[in-house]
């Protein structure tokens, strides 16, 4: 179907700043590994039709178990990811058949039902999409010594988020010319970029917080409470 959308959820990293043992994405929050929140995000959302896992070789069993467990049937594979998140990614969208995808951080829980439609819609008509929101802070450009360079005028600066949206065939042609290049970029708009596509802009909330450090797990905790999500 020309309408049909997929995600990729890419839990495949192994971030240190957390400072625990366990993966972030597989810390508990309100008593649910996080990558479950992020999960059931697009599980109920009337616009995906399938879901690819991917994830460290060492933890898909686990994952398995709580697609299972949870009863996430759109989950349409769990697969291990690459040594970079671009390889991790990649793999995820060669098990896709849907005509759209859309890439998602599986550390970023809180994305809402309204932007993954407004990403959606604005991909439809623009070519691709991608979650962001304005700088609030003044940038400074820096060389290796620590002296400042230049500062960017901050209306023009946005902070990239996840889902990013894209035709699946547009997306995996930029990875195959990335990798013919020996290009690899910090997100999937990276590449989609220098390819060509003409990426547009989804003014986001500062609430998607991509979950990476302790503090950040504090004010996950703070705003499942706030929702009362423990109470559905």
């Amino acid at each position: 179907m020309s309408n049909s959308v997929g995600v990729v959820i890419v839990a495949a990293g192994r971030g240190t700043r957390m400072g625990t043992a366990e993966s972030k994405q597989y810390l508990l929050l309100q008593g649910k590994p996080i990558i479950v929140h992020t999960l059931e995000v697009f599980q109920r959302h009337k616009l995906i039709s399938e879901i690819v896992l991917v994830t460290g070789e060492a933890d898909m069993q686990r994952c398995k178990q709580w697609v299972q467990a949870f009863k996430l049937d759109k989950v349409v594979a769990v697969i291990p990811g690459g040594t970079e998140r671009q390889h991790s990614v990649r793999r995820g969208l060669e098990e896709l058949k849907t005509h759209w995808v859309m890439v998602h951080d599986g550390v970023r829980p809180f994305v809402q039902d309204s932007e993954i439609e407004a990403c959606y819609e604005r991909a439809q008509s623009a070519g691709a999409s991608v979650l962001a929101v304005p700088v609030k802070d003044t940038i400074k450009q820096v060389d290796s010594e620590g002296k400042v360079l230049s500062t960017p005028d901050r209306r023009s600066l946005w902070a990239i988020q996840t889902p990013q949206t894209f035709r699946l065939s547009d997306l995996l042609s930029a990875y195959e010319q990335a990798e013919r290049d020996g290009f690899v970029g910090t997100d999937d708009s990276s590449l989609a970029e220098r390819s060509g596509i003409t990426v547009s802009v989804v003014e986001g909330s500062y609430m998607n917080i991509k979950i990476t450090t302790p503090e950040d797990l504090d004010f996950a905790e703070f705003t499942v409470r706030s929702r009362g999500e423990e109470h559905r």
